[in-house]
């Protein structure tokens, strides 16, 4: 099918070098809704770590919408090629997750992925990262809180407050499911934060994490 970058730069960079490429990418980030006019296919998108983490395996579902029924899976291997860094999880994951996006027989329209988009230090997490790079609308769901402060949030499902860093909205704590612990949505690339929050929720009619999150990790772990 092949897959078109709208951006591409070196991957084999040094933890510093990589942190000044996102503060060069960081002005590409659109948080504003370009949304396409129908959305009929949304992906997931997850990494695993095999070989004692010598080995990176990527994986992407896609789900039709809104039946969120799986459609289209791909899953890829590549030697780790970056550390561990806090804050670069980017440059380690996603050279893996672009030759899975490559695999699929169509691209999705809509991609949530497992972690952090506009709610990074530098306001340039993974699902800005991978946003910018493809031109695909991205949205960030994270399972812990990167960075940021929030107040107190209620249980019902459907509820969100904003998570806030240097008196900066920077994402969404959010209830998407009674009694079970929150979700943190930020902004990938191209879509609003309250449009966001509702396409989470939207993929996420059943448990805490949205389908497409849960499809992909099934197939990143094995």
């Amino acid at each position: 099918m092949g897959l078109a970058l709208c951006h591409q730069h070196r991957w084999d960079l040094s933890p510093k070098e990589a942190a000044n490429l996102q503060a060069q990418l960081r002005p590409l980030v659109l948080v504003e809704d370009a949304l396409p006019a129908e959305i009929r296919a949304v992906a997931g998108v997850d990494v695993g770590f095999e070989d004692q983490g010598r080995t990176t395996r990527a994986a992407v579902a896609v789900l039709e919408f809104p039946s969120l029924r799986l459609t289209d899976q791909a899953i890829v291997r590549q030697p780790t090629r970056f550390p561990y860094v806090p804050g670069l999880l980017s440059f380690r994951e996603l050279p893996a997750l672009l030759e899975a996006l490559e695999r699929l027989n169509r691209l999705p329209e809509l991609i949530l992925v497992d972690g952090h988009g506009y709610a990074h230090p530098r306001r340039f997490g993974i699902a800005c990262h991978l946003g910018v790079l493809t031109g695909i609308p991205t949205i960030g769901v994270g399972k812990t809180r990167l960075v940021g402060t929030h107040g107190d949030l209620g249980e019902e499902r459907g509820r969100w407050i904003p998570l806030i860093d240097r008196e900066e909205t920077i994402g969404a704590v959010v209830r998407t499911r009674r009694g079970v612990q929150p979700v943190y949505v930020s902004v990938g690339h191209r879509l609003s934060l309250p449009t966001a929050v509702d396409w989470v929720l939207s993929c996420a009619p059943r448990y805490r994490l949205p389908e497409t999150t849960r499809q992909a990790h099934r197939l990143a772990s094995g």
